[in-house]
């Protein structure tokens, strides 16, 4: 992968997300895959996909949203989309990373990976189910 850092605005945003001080109305989907990318600056993969799932499952509880709102598939989904481009070319921060990568903003971009019956059906939000459609691509491998 190639190099990414983190600014210190990137460290207090995922400090302040863990704190559970970030309201849910500032935590948008900009704010995931930002999260989603500071995490993978620090760790690999599996890491990134545990500790994203802990944080927002603790989010949601400190802020008393029911936990049926937590969808493992897309959070692990994201993760992978932002690993992918994260292999495309180094950052200096989530900031520059996302204006590098501004396709990642459209939140509806995992319907052209997964049919919507797919997506939002109850298996998915509860466990990991692969894409239906096409592949989520792969870091160093060409789409």
């Amino acid at each position: 992968m190639q190099s990414h850092a983190l600014s210190d605005t990137d460290r207090r945003f995922r400090l302040a997300f863990e704190a559970c001080t970030i309201v849910p109305a500032d935590f948008s989907h900009e704010a995931h895959v930002r999260l989603a990318y500071v995490y993978l600056s620090e760790h690999g993969t599996e890491e990134s996909i545990a500790r994203m799932r802990t944080a927002l499952q603790r989010f949601l509880v400190h802020h008393g949203i029911p936990a049926t709102k937590f969808h493992e598939t897309l959070t692990r989904a994201w993760v992978l989309a932002v690993e992918y481009f994260m292999g495309k070319a180094p950052s200096g921060s989530s900031k520059d990373f996302i204006e590098k990568n501004s396709e990642l903003l459209d939140s509806g971009i995992m319907l052209t990976h997964y049919s919507a019956q797919v997506l939002f059906s109850a298996d998915a939000r509860g466990a990991y189910v692969e894409p239906d459609l096409e592949p989520i691509p792969v870091p160093g491998r060409a789409v």
